[in-house]
């Protein structure tokens, strides 16, 4: 690493060939904008680097927007970022690197869209990816819930995401190789979990905050029609991976988070799914809001010790998914990305279904919209299309944990 960990982005970051790929288009009734802040936490100096930078965060914000057709598509990652995706993503073994044109893939978000007319205000969802991925890897589910009328706010973690690319050209690529490769050697990977959490826990607490401000000195302020738009008392969070941890842990940690789902991420300070060790505060103390737990294809709360105590302890309303046939990636826009790279790159089969699972894309993706949405609607609006009651013969690869 450089002494100093921004680097700025130059043109050889931007792949111009190689393999394209699309993210499917969402399904609400409202077209989706998007726009990017960049935010600085200045009483927390960031804890992955040396010296006393104050911590920078790089967040997007979807949400329902009006003639969005004469606004531009924004890009699922910007160069720099693609750059680093196509050399250190958490699938990077299984993409051949220099084969995915990764920064020409375009979300269906319009930059700068004006906000959709609507009546009172919008619910907020907040997004955390899994560790070592971008916020943009949750495109999919994101654009979705934006589509359907909810404020969506996904965050970067710096330093943890392969590379975050700020608006003056400067990129903090990632150290979390550098100290997952410490960690092991001087076992403390209990410690690096406990960091990593409670780093991603105080960075959505100081975005939460941010939201909260009529106007902001860490940065650009939100369009005021967008401002103006914010229901903060109807906040809701989700995440893959470690990303749903810090969803319920953030919500264990601030009452502000009314709701959150947990896409098959551990949550305690392991890597082992069956091990109870080293739990988290919202393990032994459970919630006492909604919380949704969908896993992948094996991990139940009677598999997962974490999700077993959070289970246990929890007085708040709490259902267990299973989504048949898939992996952990499954919960990713992996679940629409590699299909098509692995048509285009002949990657064989048993590759895409050691990390996707045996569902069929178009099924994973349909069925994960429809729960993450019903479950926002019934607990953010009041809204109950009872799809989360019992099992439903529309969706038959979600399946109810007693």
């Amino acid at each position: 690493m450089s002494p100093h960990p921004h680097r700025l982005a130059t043109q050889a970051s931007t792949h111009t060939q190689g393999v394209r790929v699309a993210l499917p288009a969402p399904t609400g009734t409202h077209q989706v904008g998007t726009t990017r802040l960049h935010l600085v936490d200045r009483k927390r100096y960031d804890p992955w680097i040396a010296g006393q930078a104050h911590r920078e965060l790089m967040v997007s914000i979807r949400y329902p927007a009006r003639n969005a057709g004469r606004y531009p598509r924004a890009p699922q990652m910007l160069p720099s970022e693609a750059a680093a995706f196509d050399a250190e993503s958490n699938f990077s073994e299984q993409v051949p690197k220099g084969k995915v044109n990764w920064g020409a893939t375009l979300t269906h978000a319009h930059e700068g869209a004006p906000v959709a007319r609507h009546r009172g205000q919008l619910p907020v969802v907040l997004y955390s990816p899994g560790a070592g991925d971008p916020r943009s890897l949750g495109t999919t589910l994101c654009d979705e819930l934006a589509s359907r009328g909810y404020v969506v706010v996904t965050v970067d973690h710096t330093y943890e995401a392969p590379a975050v690319q700020f608006p003056d050209g400067r990129v903090a690529h990632s150290v979390l190789r550098k100290e997952a490769a410490e960690a092991e050697r001087t076992g403390r990977i209990t410690e690096l979990l406990k960091k990593l959490t409670a780093v991603r826990v105080a960075d959505t607490r100081f975005v939460l905050d941010e939201l909260e401000k009529q106007s902001s000195d860490s940065g650009p302020a939100l369009p005021d029609d967008l401002r103006e738009s914010l229901d903060l008392d109807a906040i809701g969070m989700f995440g893959q991976s470690a990303g749903g941890f810090t969803a319920a842990q953030t919500m264990h940690d601030d009452r502000r988070i009314k709701a959150a789902v947990n896409l098959d991420g551990v949550l305690g300070y392991t890597q082992r799914d069956d091990d109870p060790s080293h739990p988290s505060t919202v393990g032994i103390d459970g919630v006492d809001r909604p919380l949704l737990l969908m896993g992948k294809e094996g991990d139940t709360h009677h598999t997962v010790a974490s999700w077993d105590a959070v289970w246990r302890h929890s007085s708040g309303w709490h259902r267990d998914l299973t989504l048949a046939g898939s992996q952990h990636a499954s919960f990713t826009d992996a679940e629409s990305l590699l299909p098509q790279i692995a048509r285009q790159l002949d990657i064989p089969r048993a590759t895409v279904t050691k990390m996707l699972g045996t569902i069929a894309p178009d099924r994973a993706i349909a069925t994960q919209r429809a729960y993450v949405s019903a479950f926002f609607d019934r607990w953010l609006r009041g809204q109950d299309n009872g799809l989360l009651n019992r099992p439903s013969a529309r969706y038959p690869d979600m399946r109810f944990v007693p």
